[in-house]
């Protein structure tokens, strides 16, 4: 049961239950990425039988959900070159040759994401135990660069369709707490298991919500997503990384009087997890539904922006 009025009581004694600080020894950047291991991806591999892939990306566009909170605004596209310019003849080049150049400017998590191993400290400490101050600094991530994922991220996914298993016409409400015991139904319901090394996709249904309805306070207002409470569950499933359908992964408003994020204070840090946020997951959603598989080829490489906190990132689902 948890104590609303001590957040930082609750994150000490999370962060003791769960860290794992030196599992993968001092000098470790990939956190629970080490869990897809070569035989992993090998069997992963082995789950492709359609031939079908989804992506599972936001569009990259000025029509996102950010709403400038701490500088977060969504892309902005413009053209060095184009079309117009081709046909006019004005763009230098010999023999008649065109062509088309742009240019996007953006926050690394204004849209579909990883938040890296950088991106969140627990009283001055990194993942591992690192001074966050060593860790990250005006150059960057000197240590836990999302550039290191660039590669690893690639391996079984697994999608737990908690909107459509608990919610109303497939849609979990604002502020409905996603307990590990929810997790366990709806994946038992699905008829499929979680494990080691898992890249675990969690739809809400929220982002159907906002594409209905308008984005309103989609980025970062009340939302429907992971209890404190399965901070157990993400660390003894020994899953690679999870990514939902919502701005922040964690239930908003948070499960305490006084607090933010407090989820991933000590997901990243403590437990070294990799945490997608804002995917895009109907279209697959409805496809394991109509045909009832639930699990699937994923591959999702941040690029590999070096020194970042976190990175845009286009995963896409193979059945």
């Amino acid at each position: 049961m948890l104590d609303r009025t001590d957040p930082e009581g609750a994150v000490a004694e999370a962060a003791a239950a769960y860290s794992n600080w030196g599992r993968w020894g001092a000098d470790d950047v990939l956190g629970t990425v080490n869990f897809i291991t070569p035989d992993e991806r090998r069997a992963a591999a082995e789950l492709v039988n359609l031939g079908v892939s989804f992506s599972l990306s936001q569009s990259f566009d000025m029509n996102g959900p950010q709403k400038g909170w701490r500088r977060r605004t969504n892309p902005v596209h413009t053209m060095l070159d184009t079309g117009v310019d081709a046909a006019r003849g004005t763009q230098g080049f010999p023999h008649g040759i065109g062509g088309a150049d742009d240019v996007v400017s953006m926050p690394l998590q204004c849209s579909t994401q990883w938040d890296g191993l950088g991106h969140i400290f627990d009283h001055g400490r990194a993942w591992n135990g690192r001074d966050a101050a060593e860790v990250v600094t005006s150059a960057g991530d000197r240590i836990t660069g999302i550039e290191h994922l660039a590669a690893p991220v690639a391996g079984r996914g697994v999608l737990l369709d908690v909107g459509r298993a608990l919610g109303e016409d497939g849609e979990l409400p604002d502020g409905f707490a996603v307990t590990a015991e929810h997790l366990e139904a709806t994946a038992r319901g699905q008829g499929v298991a979680v494990g080691r090394g898992d890249i675990v996709c969690v739809r809400t249904g929220q982002l159907t919500r906002a594409r209905r309805q308008g984005w309103g306070d989609y980025a970062g207002g009340p939302a429907p997503g992971l209890s404190f409470t399965a901070a157990g569950w993400l660390h003894s499933t020994e899953i690679a990384a999870i990514a939902t359908d919502t701005w922040g992964f964690e239930v908003r408003p948070n499960e305490f009087d006084d607090a933010f994020q407090p989820l991933h204070q000590v997901a990243i840090p403590h437990i070294g997890l990799l945490i997608g946020e804002m995917w895009d997951l109907d279209a697959l959603a409805a496809h394991c539904a109509a045909d009832g598989v639930h699990e699937f080829f994923l591959t999702a490489a941040p690029i590999p922006f070096t020194g970042a906190v976190g990175s845009p990132v286009n995963p896409v689902a193979v059945k």
